[in-house]
This record gives C-alpha cells, sequence and structure tokens, in this order.
C-alpha cells in the first residue's frame, strides 16, 4: 500500500528509553492533534481527485472547524492564562506554551487554504463556467451599473458606519462577523478617521451577476463606499474579521437558576474576549494598529490574509446543481427490517404481513446505520410510531442536539398530546446550540412535558431514548442506544450507528438512567449498559487489562476501537501497557489522540488510523477479543476524559450475532481502506494511505453505500447492509471460533434438550420440519439458533420464540 498526503504539526521529541509511561514525552498535545486533524479536513480541499464542488465544500468547513476550534480551545487556553494557570498538561506543556504552539501552527494551514484557493480552486470554477469576482475592478461596465443598483436599493438601507473619533467610541465588534475597515478625510483635514461597516449577514455574500458569475458582496460595497460616505474621500477600505472565546462558563452550584445561567453565558459570549484578528494583506499599518490596540491582541493573534477572510458562504457553490463536479448524491435508504408497506416485503412476511416497528425490535435487536439508513425511516419512525400506538404508555429521550424544526420534538409532543407520559433530558449546555436548546425547553414545557434540562457540574451526552409498551404478556421496554444526535439534519451527514433492543436488561438500566435526569442521584449498579461517570471508566479499564492477562496466558488478545477522540492520559497508559504484554492494538481515532504509536518498548502493537471523508465519521465501536469470545459495544463516549468523568454517556454491548457481524465488516473494512484512511507516526503527523499500482481502491464510505444498497435490493435480506467485500478479511470474532456442531433431530428428536431445559418430547413441529436450520449454540444465555436465508443467525432464550422464527422464515 503506497502513502499520500501528509498531515501533522511539529514533532515532539523522542521520549528517553527508560522514561517512566506516565512521562510527558509518551502524550501527544491535544490542541496541537487536533490542528493535525484540522489539517487532515483541509487535505479534502487540496485532494484533486475529489472532485471540484467538494473541494470547494472542504474549504467552507475547514474555515467552520477552525473558527470553532479558536472560539473553543485557543478561547480556553486565553482565559488560563489570564487566570495565570500554569499548571502543565499530560504532555508538559503550561497553557502559554500550548497558545503560543496552536498560534503558530495555525499560520501555515490558513495560507495553506488560500494557496489553495486563489492557486487552483479559482482557476478551476473558472474552467468550469462558475466565476467568483474577487475584485470589483474587474466587473463590467454594465456590471457594475446593475451591482451599483442593487446595493443603493438591497444593501446600502442595512449598513450602519460606525465612526471613532472623540465623538465616538470604538465600536462593538461582534463574534466571527465580517467587517470594512473603511478610512475617509474630509477636504479641508489631514487626518483621516476609522470608521466600521459591518458586511450585512443578512444578505447573499455571492452576489450572482448572471448565471454561473458571481462577485463577493464586500466587493460590492468598496466598490459604492461614495454612496454611504458622501462628501469624503475614501482613504482606504480594508477587510477584517475577528473572533471571540466561547469558553465563557459560571459556576453551576452558586447559580439560581439553570436556564438564566445559560441565558446569561450566552449574552456574555457576544462581549468575550478577542482570540484571533483575520486582515486583508493590504491593510494599512495604521488600521491594523488601530485595531490590535482597541482589541487588546497580541501580534501573534493576528493572520494577514490574501483573497476572502471567510470560506463558510461558499457552500453555496458547493450545492450548485452541477453533478459533473459534485460527488454523487447519496439517498439514505430504508432499513430492509423497517421499510413501510409501501416498500418491499421484510424478511420472512409478505408485504400484508408487515409489522409495526416494535413486533420487528420484539424479534431481534436492529442495527441502524446513519446516514447509509434513513433517520426518518427509522429512529424518527420509532418515535413516530410510540407517539401514536394505543399501548405505548411512556416515551423519554434524551436531546443533546437537535434540528432547529425538530420532527423529534414534534413526536414527542404528539405523544404527550396522546395521553403518554413523556419525559426529556435536554441539555442545556450542548455547546453552540445553547439557544435552540432553550427554544425547544420552553416549547416542551408548554405542552405539558416533563423536562430536565441539565446536571450540576456534568453534561448529559448520551444518546438515548426509551419507549414503555403494554402488551398481551406484560410491560415491554425498547430502546434506542446511539452514538449520535437525535437530529435529522445532521444524521444525513455524519457516520453514526444506533440500536433498537427490547432487551429487558437494557431496558432496566436506561429506565435508572432517566430516573437520574429527574430524581436526586446516579444509580451505581447497571447490569448490561457501561454509564459514565460511574462504571464506565473501571470496566473498560478492566477489558483493556483482561485482553493483556490472555496474552500472559499464551491465548492471542486483540483491540479494536473506534472512536472520536483519544485524551484521557490514564486510558492512554492502559493501552500501552496492553502493547507491552503484546496486545494487538487498532485504534480508529477522527481527531485528537494524545497516544504515540510505534514506540520502541511501549507501543510497537498499536496502530493509529484516521478516516476523513465526504461523512463526518462520528460512530464509536469497542471491540475485546475477550479470549475467542469477543465481547463488541457501541455509544456515545469517547475515550476522552470530559466523556468518562464530566458527562453522561451509555455504551451497551451489542450480543447479537448479526450486528456483530455488521460491526466486524465496518470496522475490517476501515482497516482495509486504502482512500481515505490516515496512518498515524509516533512524531504525530499522519500520511494517507494510497492504493498500489492494480491495487483494488477500497474507499470505507463508498463500499457501505453500496452495500446498503445492495441489501435493500436483495430478496429476503434482513441485516442493515451487506457485510462482504473482496478487500475484507475476517480476523475480527463475532462469535466463538469453534461453532458447536448442530445437534440433528433424528427421527424423533431424542437426546435434544435446549438451554431453556426443553426436552425431546417439548420441541414444536417447526424443530423437526426443519432439522437443518437450527442448532444449540454454546451459550449461557441462548437456547436455540436459527440460520435465516441470508447466511445469518437468530439466537432465542426460549423453544416459543425459536419455533416462531422457524415457522415466519420457512413455513
Amino acid at each position: 500500500m503506497g502513502s499520500g498526503g501528509t498531515s501533522g504539526t511539529v514533532p515532539p521529541e523522542s521520549p528517553p528509553v527508560d522514561a517512566g509511561l506516565s512521562d510527558p514525552a509518551f502524550y501527544l498535545n491535544r490542541e496541537l492533534s487536533e490542528l493535525a486533524f484540522q489539517d487532515r479536513v483541509l487535505h479534502e480541499a487540496l485532494d484533486d481527485r475529489n472532485p471540484l464542488l467538494e473541494r470547494v465544500r472542504f474549504l467552507s468547513i475547514f474555515t467552520k472547524n477552525m473558527d470553532e476550534f479558536f472560539m473553543k480551545r485557543v478561547g480556553g487556553l486565553k482565559q488560563q492564562i489570564e487566570a495565570d494557570v500554569t499548571e502543565r498538561t499530560a504532555d508538559g506543556r503550561t497553557p502559554r506554551e500550548q497558545w503560543e504552539e496552536v498560534l503558530e501552527a495555525a499560520r501555515p494551514m490558513f495560507e495553506a487554504q488560500t494557496e489553495c484557493y486563489l492557486e487552483t480552486v479559482h482557476g478551476l470554477l473558472d474552467d468550469a463556467g462558475i466565476e467568483v469576482v474577487d475584485d470589483a475592478a474587474d466587473l463590467t461596465e454594465e456590471e457594475r451599473r446593475r451591482t451599483r443598483e442593487y446595493f443603493e436599493e438591497s444593501v446600502l438601507p442595512t449598513l450602519t458606519p460606525l465612526a471613532f473619533d472623540p465623538a465616538h467610541p470604538f465600536p462593538f465588534i461582534s463574534n466571527l462577523s465580517l467587517s470594512l475597515a473603511v478610512l475617509t478625510r474630509r477636504p479641508d483635514e489631514e487626518e483621516s478617521t476609522f470608521t466600521r461597516v459591518k458586511i450585512p449577514p443578512n444578505r447573499p455574500r455571492l452576489v450572482e451577476l448572471d448565471e454561473g458569475r458571481y462577485v463577493l458582496i464586500e466587493e460590492v460595497i468598496r466598490d459604492n463606499l461614495d454612496l454611504l460616505f458622501p462628501n469624503v474621500e475614501v482613504v482606504d477600505a480594508s477587510p477584517f474579521r475577528l473572533t471571540r472565546n466561547a469558553e465563557v462558563r459560571r459556576n453551576e452550584e452558586v447559580a439560581e437558576d439553570l436556564i438564566d445561567m445559560i441565558q446569561e453565558v450566552l449574552e456574555q459570549r457576544r462581549f468575550a474576549t478577542v482570540v484571533r484578528l483575520e486582515v486583508s494583506e493590504g491593510m494599512p499599518e495604521r488600521v491594523l494598529s488601530l485595531l490590535t490596540d482597541q482589541l487588546e491582541l497580541d501580534d501573534r493573534e493576528v493572520y494577514r490574509r490574501k483573497g476572502p477572510l471567510d470560506y463558510r458562504p461558499f457552500m453555496e457553490l458547493a450545492d450548485l446543481d452541477r453533478p459533473e463536479l459534485r460527488t454523487e448524491p447519496w439517498t439514505p435508504q430504508p432499513h430492509p427490517r423497517l421499510r413501510h408497506e409501501t416498500s418491499s416485503p421484510i424478511a420472512g412476511a409478505s408485504q400484508e404481513e408487515s409489522r409495526n416497528v416494535f413486533e420487528e425490535i420484539r424479534r431481534d435487536d436492529i442495527l441502524l446505520h446513519h446516514p447509509y439508513h434513513s433517520f426518518d425511516e427509522t429512529v424518527q419512525r420509532f418515535l413516530d410510531e410510540a407517539a401514536s400506538d394505543p399501548d405505548v404508555l411512556a416515551i423519554k429521550a434524551a436531546i443533546y442536539r437537535t434540528a432547529s424544526d425538530s420532527t423529534v420534538i414534534q413526536s414527542l409532543i404528539d405523544a404527550a398530546e396522546n395521553g403518554k407520559q413523556v419525559a426529556v433530558m435536554v441539555e442545556l449546555k450542548a455547546r453552540f446550540d445553547e439557544e435552540n436548546n432553550l427554544d425547544w425547553v420552553r416549547t416542551l414545557e408548554e405542552n405539558g412535558i416533563h423536562v430536565a434540562y441539565g446536571t450540576v457540574g456534568l453534561k448529559t451526552h448520551t444518546k438515548t431514548a426509551l419507549v414503555v409498551r403494554d402488551e398481551p404478556d406484560g410491560v415491554q421496554l425498547y430502546s434506542h442506544v446511539g452514538t449520535g444526535n437525535y437530529h435529522s439534519e445532521t444524521a444525513k451527514g455524519y457516520v453514526d450507528l444506533g440500536m433498537l433492543t427490547a432487551d429487558r436488561e437494557v431496558g432496566r438500566d436506561l429506565t435508572r438512567v432517566f430516573n437520574y435526569f429527574t430524581g436526586p442521584s446516579l444509580d451505581e449498579q447497571f447490569s448490561k449498559l457501561l454509564i459514565s461517570p460511574v462504571t464506565m471508566r473501571p470496566e473498560l479499564t478492566r477489558f483493556v487489562r483482561r485482553e493483556a492477562e490472555y496474552v500472559r496466558d499464551g491465548e492471542r488478545a486483540r483491540i479494536v476501537v473506534k472512536v472520536n477522540g483519544l485524551e484521557d492520559p490514564a486510558i492512554v497508559e492502559e493501552l500501552y501497557r496492553a502493547s507491552q504484554a503484546g496486545v494487538e492494538i487498532d485504534l480508529i481515532v477522527r481527531d485528537i489522540c494524545r497516544l504515540r504509536p510505534g514506540l520502541e518498548g511501549v507501543s510497537e502493537n498499536v496502530r493509529v488510523h484516521s478516516v476523513v471523508g465526504r461523512f463526518l465519521e462520528h460512530s464509536r465501536i469497542f471491540y475485546f477479543e475477550n479470549g475467542g469470545d469477543p465481547e463488541y459495544y457501541i455509544g456515545s463516549a469517547d475515550w476522552m476524559t470530559r466523556n468518562l468523568d464530566n458527562r453522561v454517556e451509555a455504551v451497551a454491548p451489542v450480543e447479537d450475532r448479526r450486528i456483530r457481524e455488521q460491526l466486524r465488516f465496518n470496522l475490517e473494512l476501515i482497516l482495509a481502506d486504502n482512500r481515505r484512511r490516515w496512518e498515524m507516526h509516533p512524531d504525530g503527523t499522519y500520511t494517507q494511505c494510497t492504493p498500489e499500482e492494480d491495487e483494488l481502491v477500497v474507499d470505507t464510505q463508498a463500499v457501505l453505500m453500496d452495500r446498503t444498497r445492495e441489501a435493500v435490493e436483495r430478496d429476503g435480506w434482513s441485516m442493515g447492509i451487506v457485510p462482504e467485500h473482496p478487500a475484507v478479511g475476517r480476523e475480527l470474532l463475532v462469535e466463538p471460533v469453534e461453532e458447536p456442531a448442530r445437534v440433528d433431530d433424528e427421527a424423533d428428536g431424542d437426546g435434544v434438550t435446549g438451554r431453556d431445559g426443553s426436552g425431546s418430547g417439548d420441541l414444536p413441529p417447526a424443530f423437526r420440519s426443519h432439522p437443518e436450520r437450527w442448532y444449540v449454540p454454546d451459550s449461557d444465555r441462548y437456547a436455540f439458533a436459527v440460520r435465516t436465508p441470508d447466511g445469518g443467525r437468530r439466537y432465542y432464550e426460549s423453544t416459543d420464540g425459536a419455533a416462531r422464527a422457524l415457522e415466519e422464515l420457512y413455513g
């Protein structure tokens, strides 16, 4: 396998050979590691293998990501510096040292973005008939006439020039606003006056001149400033953009009301410290000096840039209807087992026999994989049916982020109107979604729904929902445990997993979690779920140590983990020790990773991978080989201190063999990816994998789209994807390596005993009719396993459940 582009920051020194595992030299810096991820995102814009408008999209995404990085991470560092914090991180750096390194590491990244646009993308857009005029001097006379008319009628009335002179204080400049610093001079004066003109955010940033030809609105404004400043000379007009700190916090324990506290934080954020100033390269020194003095900025916080300062609105270009310049559009597919009656029938049932969602879940657990599977036809359907089903007694859900026009919230409101008991946990402290969540809290409470909106000292990050349903054999619990938010829009672009299950122990565990949201305390005993901040860290630590013990006993051991971030020093140290013992470890970490792989004597057995593609990788999967009896988990938690100690998170075991098979395929597919995968080096830099000549190209997300479509098209298929690909092996175990031989029911079933104690005389006729379709598995929990037409297996705790499955599948 070849290597492509490289990504990373300035590498740290190698640790001394005899250093202890807590030595700072063994840990990469969190902030620099995140910048290395943003560099990989920027690479998607630089990569000429991507379609042109996809490259434009990543220019926009990079700007958005770096804005958030400066608001959150750089803002937090500056706040610590101002508070005289000198405590060192796990990698040995003080806040000031990190701040200085981060500011310097970001500079070449901005330069690369600018160069990519000006030297490559801009010209390619022109060639494709998409022209973006960056300078009004390049407009034709007719275009200047029309833009002047547009300016006078539609833009000028929205502008408010704010002068800075003895009669006017320095104007307030809002976060992420694009502005013009205008110098004007009266005919009878030598000194010029500074005036700030805010580029109106409610006007199109790209003004369309003709089809496929645009001009930046700041250029339209600059070209017509004589209408805004009559009777004076416009000496200069330079764009600038500033970023403010978003890390504004208050002590929750002394806040009288959490809602009031959040509202106050939002207000304070408007006036927070400035952490970055971006200016046009040609800005006069006098203006730059004025801005840095008034905004109290260090020269290191200033970035001089050519071309546009804000690429976020360029997303409009990425959405143009030019299919030849874009990636193939993707439409999320229905899950084969949750298709409505108008679609093909579910496996083993005629169209007329299609079950409701609860009957399907009760048959077997269901794995959802977004955006490959439609959110609306899976999670939303689960909630919609719960809201209207007369047998549903209660619905509980935890909302971290949701869409501004959320259908999830509407389903909960409908449920309350239909007489269900509805309880919702809305996390008000979800950064940058606080205001949206406040609005939803008010809406829910106005509809008589029980709302909890935060817990003291902890964020609620778990992505879970619980439905309580009254059925003929008693009250049943239906659970959804996911890795992503209940957000219909991000579900189209974020890779996330969710499991729908009728497992009673999972339901009882979720009941305890939801009782904590509305009650006084968090239970510390859970049957199946790993819950932070109580059981998750000790259990995950135990799993890692257990793998090391297997190696010491001479057995094979393997850990494969997919998370968004690996930051927690204690987890890193546990992984180092497991590697030293000989455990083979593959870590698929989207962005932040403190661990340094491939260090001699420490982490030779650890490999770190990262995937950046058209969808944002957001799912979390945990695989522990467990001496040949593997354990799979999915859930909301990353391996970061905040997730393990400071948030309420939920991770669920996956016991259904077919779901484990899909997770296995997902992990092994990523490890075989030679198109989107990056490999990390010990110094924290990354190299992108590329296929050798004549080697099969493996693009994880493209393969999963294809295999999801195939699952929908195959008759009788019940899994969400078809877990098959020629480049994917079967290294990860799904169930014990040596599957027990099937117990044949010869003439009358003599000698056959299920795990539930059922004897030969107890077996229903379906067992005798289909002796080759079932067997007794090597399991302490399941009585029978039933082979399905697609080659999978379903496991049942009772004889009746297995008999029903045989009848439904084979008649």
